[in-house]
């Protein structure tokens, strides 16, 4: 069997889906590249995650061809394959309809930085990806919904590791990370954003983001060179 680490850590990814509140029946799905054989997994099509074993997990390569797996894959894979393709530092992507999250998705508005938990995690504003065209959609759907993701990264002059979560319009959230783990945590800490923005908003509806340099403060005690969060590497 190829990739056995890789299918098991994509495979409890897709298991962490559940428990953490992101999916309801089977709406959402986590995959996982190997960089080194250029080799990537996800999980199958609507096969529910209770029953999923690393097994089920299908194996494919950057050309997008089923490499090893008797299950269909995700009827997503086309977007993960993209994203791979275009950004070499993506380990892991989750695409999930969790609630909150796609509240801000079928609004079309973006998720603005209000508070120091957002701050935390995302260096401000998570962004809106474009509507399809009518032609895209007929054309390649899936495809061309990987095309307008990149497409608003690289408007915004962002690696989807400095933004790891975008907001499709009409559609859900996207999150990726440096594995497949990584990227179903980005999943949780926007949900939890957007869920609090929402009700922050119905409290007061006349607030703003939260003051630049606490934004900051917050984010890059975290994530930047200086960073002091957390315990480090020893």
């Amino acid at each position: 069997m190829l990739l056995p680490d890789l299918r098991a850590q994509v495979c409890a990814a897709n298991h962490a889906l559940v428990p953490s509140g992101l999916v309801r029946l089977t709406w959402g799905n986590v995959s996982g590249i190997d960089r080194t054989s250029g080799l990537w997994a996800i999980k199958p099509s609507g096969v529910d995650y209770a029953a999923l074993t690393p097994e089920d997990i299908v194996i494919l390569d950057l050309n997008g061809d089923v490499v090893e797996g008797t299950l269909r894959p995700s009827s997503d894979t086309k977007t993960h394959l993209h994203l791979y393709r275009e950004f070499a530092e993506i380990g892991g992507i989750t695409h999930t309809h969790s609630l909150h999250a796609t509240m801000f998705s079928q609004a079309g508005r973006e998720l603005p930085c209000y508070g120091t938990t957002h701050a935390d995690h995302f260096h401000g504003t998570v962004p809106i990806v474009r509507a399809l065209t009518p032609e895209e959609v007929a054309a390649d759907y899936e495809h061309f919904t990987g095309v307008a993701i990149v497409e608003r990264l690289r408007e915004l002059g962002l690696s989807p590791l400095e933004m790891p979560a975008v907001l499709q319009l009409h559609h859900a959230p996207f999150t990726f990370g440096k594995c497949a783990m990584d990227s179903v945590n980005n999943s949780i800490a926007l949900e939890i954003c957007a869920h609090m923005a929402h009700g922050s908003f119905q409290l007061n509806p006349t607030m703003l983001p939260i003051p630049a340099n606490l934004l900051e403060k917050h984010h890059l005690r975290k994530h930047g060179p200086g960073a002091y969060y957390g315990q480090g590497k020893h």
